[in-house]
C-alpha cells in the first residue's frame, strides 16, 4: 500500500506539472530549463521520501552529489554562470578644425588659431555670448518710417530682423584679437552761424568729408571682442549725439567709417556679428535721415502712410537729393553701397519707381566687390532693406526656374506658404527645359511642410502639385518629390487622401522592384505619417498602409520601420485595446521584429526589441474575458519564444491571469495546488514577486480547508491531502529566497503558525508530523550548498552565506519544533496512544539519522532513546526495523560515519510478545 501511494504521488506530481506547464507554455519545447524544472520536482519527491532532524549546531555536513552518485542517479550538469550585458564605454575626444580663409591675417600671432572654440571658453576674457548679447541688445528705436515700411512691404509673416540679430550675436564669437579704425579728425563740422552763406556751408562740409577720406584716422589693434563691441557702441552713440547737435556731416563720417569695417574679413568667424553691429548703425542713420525729410513734409499737414512723390514738397525733395549727392561722393565702393542701401527708403520722396530702379543699380554694384564673403553679406543687407521686390523681379524674367527655386529655398517657410498659390502659378509658367518642375514643387513642398498655407487654398495646392508629381517617370525623381509632399498631405487632410498618396507611391515604386533603391525615402514617408495618426485603428484601416510596409524587403530596414511604428504606438496609446484590427497588425509587426533575432544579434538589440514587444503586450486587455486574455498570452508566448524578456513578461501576464482566476475554482485543494505550482513556475522564470504572492496566498488559504471533503459522493478526511500538500510546499520553500522586508524564514514561520492554529481532527498526529517534516527543511537550509536550486534565482544560501545570525534563527526554530514533538510523545504514553507514540518516535529517529550529526553525545543518546521508545511496545514493523539497522551498519563502514558503529551496538530489536 505504501508503494502504491508513493507511485500515486509521483504520477500526480507529473500530471500537475504538465498541466501547469501547458497553461503557461503550451508551445515551448522541452529545453534544458524545462527538464531542470521537472528534475527539480523529482528531487523534491526524493526529499520527501526519506528515512525521516538534527540540531543544526550538531548537523552533519551533507555531500549531496556524492550521495546521489552512490544511488547511481544520472545528473545533468547545469551551468549557473551569470553574465553582465553591459560593456565599458570608451569616449574618444576629437577636435574639429576649420581652415582659415585664404588671404586672411590675424592681428596677433599668438591668437591666430582657427579652431572652432567652445562658446563657454570665451568667458575667460569676459566676452561670453550672454554678456555680448547684453552689451549690444539695446537696439536703437527706429522711427516709424523704417519699421512701418518693412511691415508694409514684406508682411507680418516675415521673420523680423530683431529675432535673427540676437541669434547671430550669440552664435558667432571669437577669442582672436580685433582691430578698428577710429576717426581722429578735427571738429570742423560745428554748426555755422546764421549769416554764413549756403555755398560756404557746402564747401566746408565737403572739406570735412575729404578730411576723413584722406586718412585722418587711427587704427586700434589687439582689441578683445568685448572691447570691439564697446567701440562700436561708442560710435553709435557718437552718431546720435552728432545728429542731435546738428553735425550732419560728422554723422555721415561715422557711418562711412563703420561701413569700411565690413571690408575686413581677417577674423572670419566674427564677421557675422560684426555685420550685425555695423548694420545697426546704418539702420539708425537711415532712420534719422528718413525722419528729417519726413518732418520737412509736415507743413501744412503730415504725409499719409501711403504717400507718393507727388505729395512731397520741393524743400524735402531738395534735401533728399542733397543726401544722395553726398553719398555719391564717397570714393570707396563698400561704404558707398551700404550707406545708399541704408537710405533706400528715401527714394519714395523722389519718384514712384525710385526704389525699383535703385535696387537694380545697387544689385549690379555688388558685382564689383572682389571678396565673395563681403559681397554675399552686402546682398543680405540689401534684401533686409526691401525684400518683396525680389519676387516681383522673378516674375519679370522669362526662364526663371533656377532663380525661383533659390528664392523658395532662401525665404522663410511662412513667407512662401502665404504665397503658395502665386508660386504655383509662377512654377507653371516656367520653362522645364533647364530646370524640371518637379524639383520646384519639391522646394515648395519643403516650405509647406513647415508652414501652413491659407486653408481655402490647401486642396487646390495639393491637386496642382500631385498632377505634376505623378507624371514623373523616373522612380528616383518621383519618390524624392513625393515623400516631401506626404508631410503636407498628413498635416491637412484625412486618411482618404493619405491612402491615395500611398497607393500612388506603391504604383510607381513596385515595377522592377524600384523600391529597393529608395528605402531611405520610403522610411521617411512612414516617419511623416506616424506623428499624425495616433489612432492606430484609423492607421491600420487604410487599405494601402500594410501593402506599403510590404515594400520593405531588406531585413534591417524592415525591422527599423517596425520599431518606429511600435515606438509611436507605445508613446501615444493611452488606453488598453482589444481591437482585432490593431492586434493582428501589431502582432505581425512584432513577429517581424522577433524573427530578425539570430545568434549574431547583440544583447542591446534584443533588449530594445523586447521592450517594444512588452510595451505592446501591456496595452492588450480583454477586460473580464479571461479566456480570451489567456488565449492571447498563449499565442504571444508561442510567437515570441526567442526573446527571454518577452517570455518573462508573458509569464508575468499569465501569473496575473492565474492569480485572478484561481480563487474562482470550487475545489480548495485545486486552488492550493495551483497556487503552489504557479509559484514554482514564477520562480523558475525569475518572477520573485509573483512567486511570493502565490505562496502567501496558499498559506493564507490553509485555514479554510475543511476537515472532510467529498470524494465520489462520499465524505472523507482531508488530512491526508492536506499533509501531502504541506510536505510538497515545504520542499519548495528550500529554493524560495526570503523577502528583504519580511524577516528571516517568514514563509516557513507563516506556514507553521497556520498549522498550529488549524483545527485538526481529534486524536490526530497530523500537526506533529508536519513539525517532523519541517525539520529536514531547516537542516537543508543550514547547508553551505543546497540540494537543489533554480537557475538565476539566489536562494538563502547566497543571500545569507552561512551567516551566524541566520543559523541561530534556524536553531531556535528547530529547538521549538523538537520540544513540541517530545511533549506530544510524552502525552501518548498511555495505553491508547502507544502505537501512535512508537510510529512518531521512529519517524523522528529517522529524521535525526538522516540529517543530524550523531557524533554529538546528546543527539546520539536522543536517537537511541527514540529507537528504544519506538520498539518499547512492539508495534514497530520488524521488517522495517531490520532494514533500517542494516542501513546504519552499512553507513558505519564509511570513514566519516564510523561513529555509527557504537550507536549500532546500543540499538536492539524488540517485538511484541
Amino acid at each position: 500500500m505504501f508503494y502504491f501511494f508513493f507511485f500515486f504521488h509521483v504520477m500526480l506530481d507529473k500530471i500537475l506539472f504538465f498541466v501547469i506547464f501547458w497553461l503557461y507554455a503550451p508551445n515551448l519545447p522541452l529545453t534544458e530549463n524545462v527538464l531542470h524544472f521537472y528534475s527539480l520536482n523529482i528531487y523534491k519527491l526524493l526529499y520527501l521520501w526519506r528515512p525521516q532532524f538534527r540540531s543544526p549546531q550538531h548537523s552533519r555536513a551533507r555531500k549531496y552529489e556524492a550521495e546521489v552518485q552512490m544511488c547511481r542517479l544520472e545528473v545533468s550538469a547545469v551551468d549557473f554562470s551569470d553574465y553582465h550585458p553591459l560593456k565599458a564605454i570608451t569616449v574618444t575626444d576629437s577636435k574639429a578644425r576649420r581652415g582659415g580663409r585664404k588671404g586672411s591675417t590675424s592681428s596677433s600671432s599668438s591668437s591666430s588659431s582657427s579652431v572652432v572654440l567652445d562658446p563657454l571658453s570665451s568667458m575667460l576674457d569676459g566676452s561670453d555670448p550672454l554678456s555680448l548679447f547684453a552689451a549690444v541688445s539695446q537696439t536703437p528705436a527706429l522711427p516709424h518710417s523704417i519699421s512701418a515700411g518693412k511691415e508694409e512691404e514684406v508682411g507680418s509673416d516675415f521673420e523680423p530682423w530683431s529675432s535673427k540679430r540676437g541669434e547671430i550675436l550669440s552664435r558667432f564669437t571669437t577669442t582672436e584679437k580685433l582691430s578698428i579704425n577710429l576717426f581722429m579728425g578735427s571738429d570742423k563740422s560745428k554748426a555755422s552761424s546764421p549769416s554764413s552763406a549756403v555755398s560756404e556751408k557746402v564747401r566746408t562740409r565737403l572739406e570735412e568729408l575729404d578730411d576723413l577720406e584722406e586718412g585722418s584716422q587711427r587704427e586700434l589693434l589687439n582689441l578683445s571682442q568685448q572691447d570691439y563691441v564697446n567701440r562700436i557702441e561708442e560710435l553709435n552713440q557718437s552718431l546720435k549725439e552728432a545728429w542731435g547737435s546738428d553735425q550732419k556731416v560728422k554723422a555721415l563720417k561715422i557711418v562711412i567709417q563703420c561701413s569700411k569695417l565690413l571690408s575686413d574679413t581677417s577674423v572670419i568667424q566674427f564677421y557675422p556679428s560684426k555685420f550685425v553691429l555695423i548694420t545697426d548703425i546704418l539702420d539708425t542713420f537711415g532712420g534719422l535721415v528718413y525722419d528729417r525729410i519726413w518732418s520737412m513734409c509736415a507743413d501744412p499737414h503730415p504725409l499719409p502712410e501711403s504717400f507718393s512723390a507727388d505729395d512731397v514738397n520741393d524743400t524735402a525733395k531738395e534735401t533728399c537729393l542733397n543726401w544722395f549727392f553726398k553719398i555719391a561722393s564717397i570714393r570707396e565702393l563698400v561704404p558707398r553701397l551700404y550707406v545708399e542701401a541704408a537710405l533706400l527708403k528715401c527714394n519714395r520722396f523722389l519718384t514712384k519707381s525710385g526704389i525699383q530702379e535703385t535696387l537694380q543699380r545697387l544689385t549690379a554694384m555688388i558685382r564689383g566687390i572682389g571678396d565673395p564673403l563681403v559681397a554675399v553679406y552686402a546682398r543680405a543687407y540689401l534684401c533686409r532693406v526691401l525684400l518683396t521686390e525680389m519676387m516681383d523681379r522673378c516674375k519679370k524674367l522669362g526662364n526663371n526656374a533656377l532663380l525661383l527655386n533659390s528664392v523658395m529655398w532662401a525665404f522663410r517657410a511662412e513667407f512662401v506658404a502665404m504665397r503658395a498659390t502665386d508660386f504655383i502659378g509662377m512654377i507653371k509658367d516656367c520653362d522645364e527645359a533647364g530646370f524640371p518642375k518637379h524639383l520646384l514643387f519639391a522646394s515648395l513642398g519643403r516650405s509647406l511642410s513647415c508652414a501652413d498655407p491659407p486653408e481655402s487654398e490647401r486642396l487646390s495646392i495639393l491637386n496642382d502639385a500631385w498632377k505634376v508629381i505623378t507624371k514623373v517617370r523616373s522612380p528616383r525623381d518621383y519618390i524624392n518629390c513625393a515623400e516631401i509632399w506626404v508631410e503636407f498631405t498628413c498635416r491637412h487632410f484625412t486618411k482618404r487622401e493619405v491612402n491615395t498618396v500611398l497607393a500612388d507611391i506603391i504604383k510607381h515604386m513596385t515595377p522592377d522592384r524600384a523600391f529597393e533603391d529608395a528605402y531611405p525615402q520610403l522610411q521617411s514617408v512612414i516617419k511623416k505619417i506616424l506623428p499624425h495618426f495616433h489612432d492606430f485603428s484609423v492607421l491600420f484601416s487604410m487599405e494601402k498602409f500594410l501593402p506599403f510596409l510590404d515594400m520593405f524587403q531588406k531585413d534591417s530596414v524592415r525591422v527599423e520601420v517596425c520599431k518606429s511604428i511600435m515606438e509611436v504606438f507605445i508613446k501615444h496609446q493611452q488606453e488598453a485595446t482589444r481591437d482585432p484590427v490593431i492586434l493582428n497588425a501589431l502582432l505581425h509587426i512584432c513577429k517581424t521584429m522577433h524573427d530578425s533575432v539570430n545568434a549574431l544579434t547583440l544583447d542591446d538589440e534584443k533588449r530594445s526589441l523586447s521592450l517594444l514587444i512588452n510595451g505592446f503586450i501591456r496595452m492588450v486587455s480583454f477586460g473580464r474575458d479571461f479566456e480570451q486574455q489567456l488565449s492571447f498570452c498563449v499565442e504571444a508566448r508561442a510567437t515570441f519564444c526567442n526573446l527571454e524578456p518577452v517570455i518573462i513578461h508573458l509569464i508575468h501576464a499569465c501569473a496575473a491571469y492565474s492569480f485572478i482566476t484561481i480563487p474562482s475554482l470550487t475545489s480548495i485543494f485545486n486552488r492550493l495546488n495551483l497556487y503552489l505550482l504557479s509559484g514554482e513556475v514564477a520562480l523558475a522564470n525569475q518572477c520573485l514577486s509573483q512567486a511570493d504572492a502565490f505562496l502567501k496566498a496558499a498559506v493564507s488559504l490553509l485555514p479554510e480547508v475543511p476537515r472532510t471533503i467529498s470524494i465520489e459522493g462520499k465524505q472523507r478526511s482531508s488530512e491526508p491531502f492536506l499533509l501531502d500538500f504541506i510536505n510538497n510546499f515545504l520542499s519548495t520553500l528550500l529554493v524560495v529566497p526570503d523577502h528583504p522586508e519580511q524577516g528571516v524564514l517568514y514563509l516557513v514561520r507563516g506556514l507553521l503558525n497556520m498549522v498550529q492554529d488549524y483545527t485538526w481532527e481529534d486524536n490526530s498526529d497530523a500537526k506533529i508530523r508536519v513539525y517532523i517534516s519541517a525539520l529536514p527543511l531547516l537542516a537543508a537550509m543550514s547547508q553551505e550548498s543546497y540540494l537543489y536550486t533554480i537557475p538565476k534565482v539566489d536562494s538563502n544560501e547566497t543571500l545569507y552565506g552561512g551567516d551566524p545570525k541566520f543559523i541561530a534563527e534556524i536553531n531556535k526554530l528547530c529547538e521549538t519544533l523538537i520540544g513540541q514533538v517530545l511533549d506530544h510523545l510524552k502525552g501518548l504514553g498511555r495505553d491508547e496512544g502507544v502505537r501512535r507514540q512508537g510510529s512518531l518516535a521512529f519517524s523522528l529517529f529517522g529524521c535525526l539519522l538522516a540529517h543530524g550529526d550523531l557524533r554529538n553525545n546528546k543527539l546520539n543518546q536522543l536517537a537511541v532513546n527514540l529507537w528504544n521508545l519506538s520498539h518499547k511496545h512492539g508495534f514497530c514493523d520488524t521488517r522495517t526495523s531490520v532494514r533500517t539497522l542494516e542501513y546504519i551498519k552499512h553507513q558505519a563502514q564509511l570513514a566519516d560515519l564510523s561513529h555509527l558503529s557504537d550507536m549500532t551496538a546500543r540499538l536492539s530489536l524488540q517485538s511484541r510478545t
